[in-house]
């Protein structure tokens, strides 16, 4: 299960980070990301306000359940409560995102995704914090996004300017339990994201592990870093030159385990056409003899999206579709 996943330094220089995506993409869609500015500070301010809401009583937590988040999707579900492989996983989250008013008129439109968070009374750092924290993180998703871009022979702002200039931006708090005696330990089982891009923070307690060429590896916590891996727009944008990676949860450390997933994506209303270039090249650097890119979804990320996340929790699909 030992292996070493890459280091990308998003401090160095855009074309060395560029190189560092390349290998990464094109090998197991997982590298560590080091160089990203996030203060420590903020990061351990949010570990100790979610630990805090965690052990809170169940009756508690469910005051910001996810059916009274209504069609934003956002708030507390429970252990067993998220089907990532078709069965429940072992793991209780908060489910967050860009924070609407009311009076937005994504909201007044009854878009789906778009509303307000729900925080815990109880824990009223967290509804400073879990912005602070996505402000910060979307910054250092667009500098990865460049990255991408160079990589793939495009202008370093093209997503920037396009795809993700108003990203949809998802983020998760999960807090997996020790596992019970006899129990196999799976937290999640294996999934690939599906969106274009995700970066990781999770405590000192492991558990995660990627599908690598040479199987499956453990990517333990490195300090100072985020993981960063690729979902499964970016893999059919790119026709599969770039490949999204199963990777999976083992809890088997005897403790609870916090991780932190910042997902971000296209615009909720861009439309998704294959990219250009390199780009449409297959899985084995080959274009197709008539430059089609036969994998890539038409439509609207919104489209696309919401068909992925009502397989997660069918009980609210209903409410949110």
């Amino acid at each position: 299960m030992r292996g070493a996943l890459p280091i990308v330094d998003l401090s160095a220089d855009r074309v060395a980070v560029a190189a560092g995506i390349r290998a990464a993409c094109r090998d197991s869609g997982f590298f560590y990301l080091a160089g990203h500015g996030v203060p420590d500070e903020l990061l351990a301010r949010l570990d100790a306000a979610s630990r805090e809401f965690f052990a809170l009583p169940e009756d508690e937590k469910l005051e910001i359940a996810m059916v009274r988040g209504g069609r934003a999707w956002r708030g507390f579900f429970p252990v067993g409560g998220e089907l990532t492989s078709g069965r429940p996983d072992l793991k209780e989250g908060l489910y967050f995102g860009a924070d609407l008013p009311a009076d937005d008129p994504r909201v007044l439109a009854g878009l789906p995704l778009h509303g307000s968070n729900l925080y815990p009374r109880q824990v009223p750092e967290l509804a400073a914090l879990v912005p602070a924290y996505l402000a910060a993180l979307t910054g250092v998703a667009q500098e990865v996004m460049r990255g991408v871009a160079v990589s793939l022979d495009l202008p370093e702002d093209y997503f920037a300017d396009g795809y993700t200039a108003d990203p949809t931006v998802l983020f998760r708090i999960f807090h997996y339990p020790p596992s019970p005696a006899g129990d196999d330990g799976w937290g999640v089982g294996e999934h690939t994201d599906y969106g274009l891009l995700t970066l990781l923070a999770q405590d000192g307690n492991g558990g995660l592990q990627v599908r690598t060429p040479a199987g499956w590896i453990d990517a333990p916590p490195v300090p100072g870093t985020f993981v960063c891996n690729i979902g499964d727009m970016l893999d059919r944008l790119t026709g599969g030159y770039y490949r999204s990676t199963p990777h999976r949860v083992r809890n088997v450390s005897g403790n609870e385990r916090l991780s932190f997933p910042f997902f971000f994506d296209p615009a909720f209303s861009a439309e998704v056409p294959p990219l250009p270039g390199r780009a449409r090249e297959g899985a084995d650097g080959r274009p197709r003899w008539d430059g089609q890119d036969l994998r890539v979804f038409t439509g609207t990320y919104g489209d696309y999206l919401l068909g992925k996340v009502g397989k997660v929790f069918p009980e609210l699909r209903g409410e949110v579709l």
